[in-house]
């Protein structure tokens, strides 16, 4: 996982659509209202407007998701932030979360009840923030 980028989205939550439509543009990498439209109305089960797409995608941007630009008479609307960095970010808050509001008997036996894979992963975030701390970044 990369590490945390220097840009957040102003708003993390993202409702079911909005996911949906922002990994459409990671898919893409540049679209337009209509690259997006078309993707869903590919599912012959699916209905949406061409309006409410751009809406969504307008949405995103004022959540500081998407960046958008026009070229002509064509807006194209693109990531600020990678897949990755986006559940880096996303990581990064549930655990601040979970650590807040937890006490410490709490994540002791959150941490009792993981398996080997988990404990190992742990070892090597353990390690890493050693690491960190002695090149002054903590």
């Amino acid at each position: 996982m990369p590490p945390l980028p220097d840009y957040r989205p102003k708003q993390l939550s993202l409702g079911p659509l909005e996911s949906e439509i922002l990994d459409l543009v990671w898919d893409i990498g540049l679209a337009t209202s209509r690259d997006i439209h078309e993707r869903i109305l590919s599912d012959i089960d699916r209905e949406l407007s061409y309006s409410s797409v751009t809406t969504v995608l307008q949405r995103l941007t004022q959540k500081g998701w998407l960046l958008f630009f026009k070229k002509g008479k064509v807006i194209y609307w693109q990531a600020r932030i990678t897949r990755a960095e986006s559940q880096a970010i996303r990581s990064y808050d549930q655990l601040h979360l979970f650590l807040r509001l937890s006490n410490p008997d709490l994540v002791a036996s959150f941490a009792d009840s993981l398996d080997t894979a988990s404990c190992e992963q742990l070892e090597s975030i353990a390690q890493r923030l050693q690491s960190l701390k002695k090149e002054g970044r903590k």
